[in-house]
């Protein structure tokens, strides 16, 4: 082996670039990372309160996991044994993606698709077949239909990060039958969706649904994700690839209580679906403004050639939103996170003030 093998690797590696976290602005109204802050403060601090009362963190989480697994079966009606759970979902998808996709393997998504997938595929070197947006930040589900049989893999985030689209359920669940390889599909953001596939999971044996406790429960720092799929890969997922202590003691009791909570969570939804449709409703009011529609806790729109100067001056007002630029073909888009009402009110006053 060449003596320099180490050394070209870290070039190799560092010219893929990695996923790009938003900025960090210190004392900013945050509506950049699509975090929850509608939830309750409080409810954090209980969760935390509880979490250090019944924890010993001098031992290894032993049958932590598995509490954890049966209260999220509870959760979402679906049996323990096809429940496995994760440092947050992009450890599993990652696990997914390391040990059953290769150079050889053709993964079918949107494009524009979750970032951190994408800079997976990256790295480990997975061919991409990626369908467009229409201009509307549409997909057609005939474009699927029709490249599901040269992919292997197919990922879809329902709904889609950072655009806000899913298709119809009836229409992703005919892609999802018809496709023969491995589907994944994201639910990260599907408490603010119309639906769930999850259920699918008891007839089709290829399908894994990977859902978070980070944007619903607003719990993005303890890094807990689940996934839900057939019995038999649950259980060589969890045995085998998984790490032995996936998550942490603070995590699995956080978790629990958080999810025995899922009243307060629910009515959190319901708010942020509100708030959702009033910045939909007002920046549409805007003709600088192309917006699209959503079913996650986030907006997307495209404020053209001004977007950068928007962008600014909202941050130099301590307003954070997220600038994306060019997808598919406009070029300004802008997201913005949905948060308290107040937050989502300073936000779009200050829009207010700066189209005057």
């Amino acid at each position: 082996m060449n003596k320099n093998w180490f050394e070209e690797k870290i070039k190799k590696f560092s010219s893929i670039g990695g996923y790009q976290k938003p900025e960090l602005v210190e004392d900013s109204i945050k509506l950049d990372s699509n975090e929850n802050y509608v939830i309750p403060k409080q409810f954090q601090n209980d969760i935390i309160s509880f979490a250090k009362k019944n924890s010993d963190i001098r031992e290894y989480p032993l049958g932590g996991v598995e509490r954890l697994i049966d209260t999220i079966s509870k959760f979402i009606k679906m049996p323990s044994p096809m429940i496995g759970v994760g440092n947050g979902s992009d450890q599993i998808l990652d696990l997914i993606l390391s040990n059953f996709a290769s150079k050889q393997t053709k993964v079918l998504t949107s494009n524009p698709t979750f970032g951190f997938f994408e800079e997976r595929c990256k790295l480990y070197n997975i061919p991409l077949i990626a369908i467009p947006f229409s201009d509307n930040m549409k997909l057609n589900i005939k474009d699927f239909l029709k490249e599901s049989k040269n992919a292997d893999i197919l990922y879809l985030d329902s709904p889609n990060n950072p655009t806000g689209f899913q298709f119809t359920k009836s229409e992703l669940q005919k892609l999802v039958k018809s496709f023969t390889g491995l589907v994944i599909i994201d639910e990260a953001y599907g408490e603010f969706s119309e639906y769930s596939l999850s259920s699918m999971v008891k007839t089709q044996n290829n399908l894994i649904v990977v859902q978070t406790l980070s944007k619903s429960f607003g719990l993005a720092g303890l890094r807990l994700g689940y996934f839900i799929a057939s019995k038999k890969f649950t259980e060589t997922f969890m045995n085998v690839l998984q790490y032995p202590y996936p998550v942490s003691t603070i995590t699995i009791e956080s978790g629990i209580h958080a999810l025995e909570k899922s009243k307060l969570m629910k009515d959190t939804i319901d708010s942020i679906k509100t708030e959702r449709k009033r910045i939909i409703e007002t920046l549409q009011t805007f003709d600088a403004f192309e917006v699209f529609d959503s079913k996650a806790n986030f907006v997307l729109f495209d404020a053209h050639g001004a977007y950068k100067r928007i962008y600014s001056a909202l941050a130099e007002q301590g307003i954070s939103i997220r600038k994306l630029g060019k997808i598919g073909n406009h070029d300004g888009c802008l997201r913005v996170t949905i948060g308290t009402k107040e937050m989502n009110s300073k936000f779009l006053l200050a829009i207010r003030d700066l189209l005057g």
